[in-house]
């Protein structure tokens, strides 16, 4: 089976309010030529366990994105609340976002909720990609019995990377994931296709 995503997708999370970071990803956005921006949660509050990102700037972070109000898809965070989607003007309160392509789903969510720990309803090869952890990932995980083999992916963090990892986000195309910093760097790359 074979992720088939018709669409080029970038997958960001973890902004925290930061308007240096949220400038630098849009940028990139427009590099990559990418045609839709999905935000995982954590947008415009820095929350009360994170120092203050660089350039904290709530403010000009909403004026950013809503000029692109239309290409983004996003689902809320931990940070989140209803002032946020009085600000915003794309939805931002939804848990998850469903991308599929014939039988196979990804399944885009933060994290605080659904992980690897707590798995949303998956089949076999389907993939979870979630933010929240900070930390950027992308794997293969076999299945059990009790759970069907997916992918495990996660951009890792646009403004508040932890361990020692660069910011980073998440493009998907032609049904490879990479991972990337703002200076053009690979930080992991998984093809989305299992032979069994």
């Amino acid at each position: 089976m074979e992720v088939k995503i018709l669409m080029k997708l970038m997958f960001a999370s973890d902004i925290h309010g930061s308007a240096y970071y949220c400038e630098k990803m849009l940028e990139a956005y427009e590099k990559e030529k990418a045609e839709r921006l999905v935000l995982l949660g954590d947008i415009l509050y820095h929350g009360p366990r994170n120092d203050l990102p660089c350039q904290y700037d709530p403010k000009r972070v909403i004026k950013m994105l809503n000029a692109l109000k239309n290409e983004i898809y996003a689902v809320r965070g931990n940070c989140e609340a209803e002032v946020d989607q009085m600000v915003l003007d794309f939805p931002v309160m939804a848990d998850y976002c469903l991308l599929l392509e014939g039988s196979a789903a990804v399944y885009a969510t933060h994290g605080h909720i659904y992980n690897e720990n707590h798995l949303p309803p998956l089949k076999e090869n389907d993939a979870l990609i979630h933010g929240h952890t900070h930390v950027f990932k992308a794997e293969y995980r076999p299945g059990s019995e009790q759970n069907p083999g997916y992918f495990l992916l996660n951009p890792g963090s646009v403004a508040l990377p932890k361990e020692n990892n660069i910011p980073t986000y998440g493009i998907l195309d032609k049904g490879i994931f990479m991972i990337k910093g703002f200076d053009g760097e690979r930080a992991a790359e998984i093809k989305l296709r299992r032979t069994e």
